[in-house]
């Protein structure tokens, strides 16, 4: 895709730093989103190590969140997403972790009304806290989000488990934060598992509506491809038909 687009630009972006997800992660995650969302995009990771990762995808240093001296950022490291100026990006962001597998149509994810989406929490849907996993917003407008965190670091982390939990609770305060249709963005393990005991005879299965499978926990894309449950409460079989989505 031309950098030089229109201003209206739809934006694919994610995160990686570390060695937890090699470029393989960033690699099929794009592969995913082209074959999954209609019309032009750009797909961007922010990242510390570009080596490996495919042509198509640009590459942009990791935005920085401010963390105070001797603090850890990992948790917080999405908030530098909301940058009033983002690298000069103009347009609609959807982010989508590394470890997601698109399963279904992307691009309701950028029509959908509404100023913030997220996930709605599955196991406790009375909470205000979404799941950051996929969330969608317009680049530069909620710069009032990292702003008060550099501003009120003690007090956000004290009072706030995580980045999500406390982006979520500041923009519903703010009536910004709305929520993704529930059937479109599914949890693998709540939702693909067969619950016990037919998970030692029933293979993992996407759930009717489903578009995004996300992957929190221990669990991830290569474990349930293969049946490794790596220590999750709930038995896996292999699911072989992740190969055919989570590739590039």
């Amino acid at each position: 895709m031309s950098a030089t687009m229109a201003s209206e630009d739809r934006f694919v972006i994610c995160m990686k730093w570390g060695s937890k997800y090699g470029p393989e992660y960033v690699n099929r995650l794009y592969g995913m989103t082209a074959r999954h969302l209609r019309g032009p995009f750009r797909f961007v990771c922010f990242t510390d190590d570009t080596q490996g990762i495919r042509p198509e995808v640009e590459c942009l240093p990791l935005p920085e969140t401010h963390a105070a001296q001797g603090k850890r950022d990992g948790g917080w490291k999405k908030l530098g997403t909301y940058q009033a100026d983002l690298f000069g990006l103009k347009g609609t962001a959807l982010f989508l972790d590394l470890d997601v597998v698109i399963v279904g149509d992307m691009t309701e994810f950028f029509e959908h009304p509404g100023e913030f989406l997220i996930i709605k929490d599955w196991k406790r849907p009375w909470r205000v806290t979404g799941n950051s996993s996929v969330y969608r917003f317009r680049i530069g407008d909620h710069a009032d989000v990292l702003a008060h965190f550099i501003a009120h670091q003690d007090e956000v982390r004290a009072k706030y488990r995580n980045e999500q939990e406390y982006l979520s609770h500041f923009l519903a305060d703010q009536g910004k934060l709305g929520y993704w249709p529930k059937d479109w963005c599914a949890s693998y393990k709540y939702h693909c598992l067969p619950l016990w005991p037919a998970s030692f005879w029933r293979d993992p299965f996407i759930p009717a509506g489903a578009r995004v499978l996300v992957f929190h926990g221990v669990m991830n894309p290569p474990d349930a491809l293969v049946g490794r449950s790596e220590g999750n409460w709930r038995h896996a079989r292999p699911a072989k038909w992740i190969a055919d989505h989570w590739r590039e």
